[in-house]
């Protein structure tokens, strides 16, 4: 089942989750997870999107990306442009993804904290690590090139007018 069309997307920024067929562990392989970010940091590289952070899970990925022409464009190339690779390299046969992604447009910059907090807890929710920046597939680990805090997120008032 294909992603349903969300209309214009872009520069708005979003938090994204993808699974692995069937939820499989296809992402505990340190191959498979380092393919995984070089594309995610290949397509930024190339400015079809913007990544503000990422985690890979064993069978899952969380991002906050602002797309640069459509949503449904930054998952494709991230999606098909993993499994193409996967094929082609790994010689990986057989289902990758699940149909679809889940997202939510970022509102506020409280809300961008809120998810960036997510991203960064979850190896270690997982008890993958005990330190987020243990991880080694998440931007909380140092060295990965990432896009700032979106500017067109609302600040959130602090106080009632």
């Amino acid at each position: 089942m294909a992603a349903p069309r969300r209309g214009t997307t872009g520069h708005s920024c979003y938090f994204i989750t993808a699974s692995s067929f069937q939820k499989q562990n296809l992402f505990q392989s340190d191959r498979m997870a380092r393919l995984f970010v070089e594309v995610l940091l290949y397509y930024r590289a190339q400015e079809k999107y913007l990544l503000h952070e990422f985690v890979v899970m064993p069978n899952h990925f969380h991002l906050l990306t602002t797309p640069l022409e459509s949503l449904e464009k930054s998952l494709q190339l991230i999606k098909g442009g993993f499994s193409y690779r996967a094929r082609k390299e790994l010689r990986f046969i057989g289902e990758i993804w699940q149909p679809s992604y889940h997202d939510r447009r970022v509102r506020d910059l409280e809300e961008y904290r809120a998810f960036c907090e997510y991203i960064h807890r979850n190896p270690v929710k997982s008890r993958l690590v005990g330190n987020p920046a243990d991880y080694p597939y998440s931007s909380a680990h140092l060295g990965f090139p990432l896009d700032g805090v979106p500017q067109r997120l609302k600040p959130v008032r602090l106080l009632a007018v």
